[in-house]
């Protein structure tokens, strides 16, 4: 199943006060492009969901915003730095003896000072973190797949019926092209009769002028290389792996075969078809960018 690159998930979850909540929302990319927001507290973890996430999206500019509320014991662990303590309170005994200032050094004074407590996560409590963020996290990637998978099933069926109205030119196409060169050979005759108001015509003369035109307006490889893209095109459309890389490819290849045919087919008719397939397809290109 295909799936849209344009997607949005969300999940909460909340167990032993402990609150988490993860958005997940992407746009198109053409390569895989992680972007994760996620409190300081818990940043130690930032890793692991970026490669969650990558082991199920590979391809869309995501955002993920990750919101973490703890209002239990556990996961907070208060270390204090000893030694940068006393190291405050020696400077500072020494400015007092200096300036001759009120010794009033307290011990809230000196946990305030700039990294001297610090908030530890035992080994334990990072596990139960992750744990628990990757439970919620499971649920707001498979909401943001889901929505991916539905939009990408419309834009499926907007393809194949695009896909099925250039097979019916192409057809249109190949029943006109099979006629233009006994057009050709009719309008050649009746142009020599006219110049040279004879009946008597070089046959070989006639013939060879016959084979440079049928090999200069001949476009059944075009065709059939064409019909080959679009098969292949269809087939991918079914495939349970990313393949909007290999989608945009085939359309440009059909892009190219299309404009070989109009310069090739002299005919307005054909010409006209042309005009119609180019653009389906580019129709079908714009559609395709959005294709994980």
């Amino acid at each position: 199943m295909i799936k849209s690159m344009t997607g949005f998930g969300r999940s909460k979850y909340e167990i032993d006060g402990r609150e988490y909540s993860v958005e997940i929302k992407s746009v198109n990319n053409r390569y895989s492009d992680i972007s994760i927001k996620i409190p300081r507290n818990i940043s130690f973890l930032e890793e692991k969901v970026k490669k969650l996430i990558g082991n199920t999206i590979s391809r869309g500019k995501i955002d993920v915003f990750i919101n973490f509320t703890n209002n239990s014991e556990r996961g907070k662990a208060i270390k204090i730095n000893t030694e940068l303590a006393k190291q405050y309170i020696k400077e500072l005994k020494k400015l007092q003896n200096e300036t001759e200032i009120i010794d009033n050094i307290n011990v809230i004074d000196v946990s305030k000072m700039p990294e001297v407590l610090n908030l530890k996560i035992e080994e334990d409590d990072e596990e139960m973190l992750w744990q628990e963020l990757s439970e919620v996290l499971d649920n707001a990637i498979t909401s943001f797949v889901l929505m991916r998978e539905t939009e990408g099933n419309k834009i499926k069926e907007d393809l194949e019926e695009r896909i099925k109205l250039i097979k019916e030119k192409i057809e249109k196409i190949n029943e006109i092209s099979t006629g233009l060169v006994e057009e050709y050979i009719v309008k050649l005759e009746k142009r020599v009769n006219e110049l040279l108001k004879t009946t008597v015509v070089d046959e070989a003369r006639l013939a060879q002028e016959i084979v440079i035109y049928s090999d200069k307006c001949s476009i059944e490889e075009e065709l059939t290389r064409l019909r080959s893209h679009i098969s292949q095109f269809l087939n991918l459309l079914n495939e349970n792996i990313p393949v909007g890389k290999k989608l945009d490819f085939l359309i440009q290849e059909m892009n190219r075969e299309t404009n070989t045919i109009g310069s090739k087919a002299n005919s307005l008719e054909i010409t006209n078809l042309v005009v119609d397939i180019k653009t389906e397809i580019e129709n079908i290109r714009e559609q395709v960018q959005n294709i994980e």
